[in-house]
């Protein structure tokens, strides 16, 4: 495959991947059909299915890219830090990323609650490649002493990563005009606390 080619499968599944976020976010996963995300993403129903095998699999493949996505963005955000410096660099990094992704956020959300659909399982290990970068962070401050040695660092790791999904939806939704950087400094006051602890 060419490049040519190769750049224009990865747009065209960007523009299905972008179509079935809102869609699914808008209506719900049941509601949504293939061709509603075919229109939505301006493409032939065949060109979903030539990408992706099913509207089930496509949507795994959202999850994948999507947190794939987060999972990066945390990485490149704690990357020669200190851990505590580390902490705030994640907090920042995951409210630009659901500023920037709301509608895939919302889902995340909405998703991590359902656990009778088929793609649990890769939600659940998304969901653990996320945390961990946050919880290597976090162990690097209770091996440093700028966070209390009982710490429970799995706890505080899905704490963490819970409270800035759940108060980043919350900010876009019920207070876009708050600045992130406020809402940034309230999260981190609420990790300064437990780091006193």
């Amino acid at each position: 495959m060419t490049d040519g080619r190769t750049r224009r499968r990865e747009d065209t599944r960007q523009r299905l991947f972008v179509a079935a976020v809102d869609l699914i976010a808008e209506q719900g996963f049941s509601a949504t059909t293939v061709d509603h995300i075919a229109a939505r993403a301006g493409v032939a129903k065949g060109t979903v299915y030539y990408n992706f095998e099913s509207k089930t699999v496509l949507f795994e493949e959202l999850l994948r890219h999507g947190v794939g996505l987060l999972t990066a963005e945390f990485r490149a955000a704690v990357d020669g830090l200190p851990p505590l410096e580390a902490l705030g660099a994640l907090v920042r990094a995951q409210l630009e990323y659901i500023r920037r992704y709301r509608a895939f956020a919302q889902l995340l959300l909405s998703e991590m609650w359902r656990t009778n659909r088929e793609w649990q399982q890769t939600l659940r290990l998304l969901r653990g490649e996320a945390i961990a970068v946050i919880a290597d962070t976090v162990q690097a401050g209770v091996d440093s002493g700028d966070l209390p040695a009982d710490l429970d660092v799995r706890t505080a790791s899905s704490a963490l990563f819970g409270v800035g999904l759940v108060v980043a939806v919350d900010w876009l939704v019920f207070s876009p005009e708050r600045p992130i950087d406020e809402v940034q400094e309230s999260l981190l006051g609420i990790v300064r606390r437990v780091a006193r602890t």
